[in-house]
């Protein structure tokens, strides 16, 4: 690894109480961003309707998660602001200002006039909205990730890095129960309604809750450097930037496609309603928060590496014989081939935020993060759910999105092959 720019870090480990008051506070604004972020793919089909409206259900449903992935395309602006100021003003900064730009567009995004309404403007708002929520999640998750990691022990790293993963997870599963409750109390009327709406505008109160718990933050000491943390991350470690990007390229395509694009996919593709896809899709969620953190902590033992291999290895295999269980109509076996599937996700993603800290130093280690991680979920998470319905549009087969998977996945096992294990080593 270079280390052309100076470490810096603090390595005390963080007393026990304090240590607990970080992952509360880091997991909190995490389930929030991620609620908020993913519960617009969770109603994908009404917002199509209501926003992009078009005599073809397949393209105003692209419509909808092409708005979905411009999300996506600003976490890179964002993960270069906050990067900045978490790099350049502490970490705990750019958290709370990463929770208050999240909550403002969620909650407006629940007040918006339809396109009935509205006309294209209306269609131009929600876009613009989601620009904003792209911007605050590319600043929060990394920064969240580094916060982490820099204040837990080295031995246990890797399993309090993994919690960042665990809230962002564990709001994505909020979205889904939340959808799958208004699905299953609402009627189709209400839910188009004002059922959507509510979903949003119920995010303000995690919003509360995180900026209370972060007000007091404890950090590291903020060390202003002489240039752009961004560009000392460009100039000294662009290639470790791009190893960044390379490693999560193959699990953003799967986890976005499983936990965002499969619930959609499970109600118009097999006979089971979308309630029930709802509700195998939070199953496979919480069955992702099972394996995650255990997986984690046997990285801490083992090494990052072999962890991250056995789950990639095991998405590559069984991508297409997974999908085509998904895709059967027996709603027991959707339910356990999306969990084995996203059981392997969890494998995969469990030790890369403790890696991806452990590549650069201190003085731009949010930065350099943020970008890397932030475009590969740009450019193969955010637009997993359109490239999914392209495929299958364009080849015919229900369940093409698993060669794609399987295909991007390689290229993170490559990466990983290459990963040196520093697991031990102070940040």
């Amino acid at each position: 690894m270079s280390t052309a720019v100076g470490e810096g870090a603090r390595d005390d480990i963080a007393p026990a109480w304090s240590l607990r008051r970080v992952v509360t506070a880091a997991v909190i604004g995490n389930v929030l961003e991620w609620y908020d972020f993913a519960v617009y793919g969770f109603f994908a089909p009404i917002l199509a309707s209501q926003f992009f409206p078009s005599g073809d259900r397949v393209v105003s449903l692209l419509a909808a998660f092409a708005a979905f992935a411009v999300g996506f395309l600003m976490r890179p602006v964002g993960a270069a602001l906050f990067g900045y100021i978490g790099d350049s003003y502490g970490r705990a900064r750019a958290l709370l200002m990463s929770i208050a730009m999240m909550a403002i567009p969620t909650v407006l995004m629940g007040f918006l006039p339809t396109y009935a309404t509205l006309g294209v403007g209306a269609s131009f708002l929600i876009v613009l909205l989601r620009m904003f929520q792209g911007m605050a999640v590319g600043g929060e998750f990394t920064a969240s990730i580094v916060f982490l990691a820099e204040n837990s022990p080295a031995k246990r790293r890797g399993f309090f890095a993994s919690f960042s993963m665990f809230g962002a997870t564990a709001g994505t599963m909020l979205g889904s129960a939340v959808g799958g409750l208004l699905t299953n109390r609402l009627s189709a009327e209400q839910l188009a309604s004002w059922g959507w709406r509510a979903a949003f505008v119920s995010g303000i109160l995690v919003a509360i809750v995180g900026v209370v718990l972060r007000r007091n933050m404890l950090d590291s000491p903020a060390r202003p450097p002489s240039a752009s943390p961004l560009k000392l991350a460009f100039q000294h470690h662009r290639l470790e930037v791009l190893r960044v990007f390379a490693l999560n390229v193959g699990t953003a395509a799967t986890y976005y496609t499983l936990f965002v694009y499969a619930a959609t996919w499970v109600a118009e593709k097999t006979p089971v309603g979308r309630a029930a896809a709802l509700d195998i899709t939070t199953s496979s969620i919480l069955t992702f928060l099972v394996v995650l953190p255990i997986a984690a902590w046997v990285s801490d033992h083992i090494g990052r590496k072999r962890v991250m291999l056995s789950g990639m290895t095991g998405c590559v295999v069984l991508a297409y014989p997974l999908a085509a269980a998904m895709h059967g109509t027996s709603t027991l076996t959707i339910a356990a081939a999306q969990m084995a599937f996203s059981a392997l996700l969890a494998v995969s993603m469990a030790p890369i935020p403790a890696a991806m800290c452990e590549t650069f130093p201190h003085a731009v280690r949010v930065s350099a993060v943020s970008v890397g991680y932030g475009l590969a979920y740009a450019v193969f998470g955010g637009t997993a759910p359109f490239v999914a319905i392209w495929l299958i549009a364009k080849s015919g087969s229900d369940v093409a999105f698993a060669w794609y998977i399987a295909a991007v996945m390689v290229v993170s096992i490559v990466v990983a092959l290459g990963t040196r294990d520093r697991r031990r080593a102070p940040l």
